[in-house]
């Protein structure tokens, strides 16, 4: 199975992710973990979190074809990312599933952004001023999915769990 954790940076998606794959077990694959790399590395794009995609892409498949379930860490934010995972599903020939990830209390978000933005290691790492940016390129999501509140879910790991299984 391919899963999709998607959302806002700060809203809880890497931790939630974490969670759910030591309970099921399955890897996850973080674009923000391969982008950060690429510029530790000094690969530049003309679009930037273009070529981390891609590669989270390539990896999940491999993951996939050897039977492992994966979930992917990713904000995913408009269609043609979402496209990728659909036809990385259909060419794994797994299911996809879409656990889209908010924080419905905007001055928590702030805060988890905050905390993040001055605890960074990299320049990848936005500020406030940027995720509201991105909340404004973000497309709403179509289809089927799940939606998980990581300020309102008191343990949202087990209702995750169960959507993917």
């Amino acid at each position: 199975m391919l899963a999709v954790f998607a959302g806002l940076p700060g809203v809880g998606k890497s931790t939630l992710a974490a969670r759910v794959a030591a309970e099921l077990p399955a890897a996850v694959l973080a674009v923000d973990t391969v982008d950060f790399a690429l510029q530790r590395y000094g690969v530049t794009e003309p679009r930037p979190g273009y070529a981390a995609y891609g590669v989270v892409a390539a990896l999940a498949e491999e993951q996939l074809r050897i039977g492992h379930h994966v979930l992917i860490d990713a904000v995913s934010p408009v269609k043609a990312a979402r496209e990728l995972w659909t036809s990385v599903a259909e060419r794994a020939g797994v299911p996809l599933r879409v656990v889209e990830v908010v924080c419905g209390d905007d001055t928590e978000h702030r805060r988890r952004v905050e905390a993040r933005y001055a605890a960074r290691d990299h320049d990848g790492i936005p500020d406030w001023v940027r995720v509201l940016e991105r909340q404004n390129e973000y497309e709403p999501y179509l289809g089927p999915r799940l939606v998980v509140d990581t300020f309102l879910a008191k343990e949202p790991v087990a209702p995750v769990v169960a959507y993917l299984s």
